[in-house]
């Protein structure tokens, strides 16, 4: 998918931004920005889009983003219904690699902010206690005042460029700049595989919503986003499988169906290829991680 640039606002008194968003849902434009962003969850789940990785995401999670690393964090269709009172809620605090100055990465007792600065540009995602920490400083960061502002992302970065405990989130190389008509163009097919994502999709359906002829459109989707249509759209449903799993409202058999796939026998075979495990195994360590 083609990113949309976004400028990211930061007051006449500040060196970077720092907000606590409460709102419907995160919206849906695929963007970036040069700021490097660490986003923080508190409520919401929908399904991410970080780079070339596509994943679900729930309250807690906090992700680190790295500069011009396109994202967008999609929430469940309930979200976007006319009267719904679900809500999402997030500590966002962005800024630029040299907000604090630029001689600050130069300093010998920094040498781990350019590494730190280097692996955000994967995307990560913290977990265990830097997880609990950051939670932690963000909430405090939000309150903070001058000074205190400076000492509390100081705080942040060292918790972050200290830790062991995080994941990477994309390949290599994720990036592509984009203009405008290319932008409208992905953010179209984006969205309507989102909206359709548990019937089935032509490669000719698709193509129409881009205005392109099928030939054109698998190569100029396979440029974009370096895996094919039908790739993503997996990818799509089985993050939609796995929260139907988790939340075990559900048989396996009707997941299956309701998420676009045709037989039970072509899900697991996708399921096992996306996520390495089987649905029930899938399940099973999920329910077993709730319960420790």
């Amino acid at each position: 998918m083609k990113p949309h640039f976004h400028k990211v606002p930061v007051g006449l008194q500040s060196s970077f931004s720092i907000r606590h968003n409460r709102q419907p849902n995160f919206g849906t434009v695929w963007h970036y920005h040069p700021e490097l962003e660490l986003h923080y969850v508190i409520k919401g789940e929908g399904v991410r889009f970080i780079g070339d990785q596509v994943d679900n995401f729930s309250a807690g999670e906090i992700i680190l983003l790295g500069e011009n690393l396109p994202h967008t964090w999609r929430c469940r269709e309930a979200y976007f219904k006319d009267g719904s009172e679900l809500e999402v809620e997030a500590i966002v605090i962005q800024f630029l690699p040299d907000c604090l100055g630029r001689d600050i990465l130069n300093l010998p007792e920094a040498y781990l902010l350019p590494k730190l600065f280097e692996r955000a540009k994967k995307g990560l995602v913290v977990k265990g206690e830097a997880k609990d920490k950051l939670a932690q400083l963000m909430q405090q960061a939000v309150e903070a005042k001058s000074l205190d502002r400076l000492i509390v992302l100081l705080s942040i970065l060292k918790v972050l460029a200290e830790t062991d405990e995080v994941e990477n989130i994309t390949s290599a190389h994720a990036f592509y700049k984009s203009n405008e008509l290319e932008t409208e163009r992905l953010n179209k097919v984006c969205s309507y595989t989102l909206s359709h994502f548990n019937k089935d999709i032509s490669l000719m359906e698709i193509a129409s919503v881009a205005n392109l002829s099928v030939t054109s459109f698998c190569r100029y989707f396979k440029i974009m986003t370096k895996k094919t249509y039908n790739d993503f759209l997996t990818e799509i449903r089985i993050s939609h499988a796995c929260r139907a799993l988790i939340e075990d409202k559900q048989s396996t058999e009707v997941i299956c169906f309701s998420c676009g796939f045709n037989n039970v026998s072509n899900f697991y075979r996708h399921f096992k290829k996306v996520m390495g495990t089987t649905p029930l195994e899938y399940k099973r360590q999920y329910l077993k991680a709730e319960v420790v």
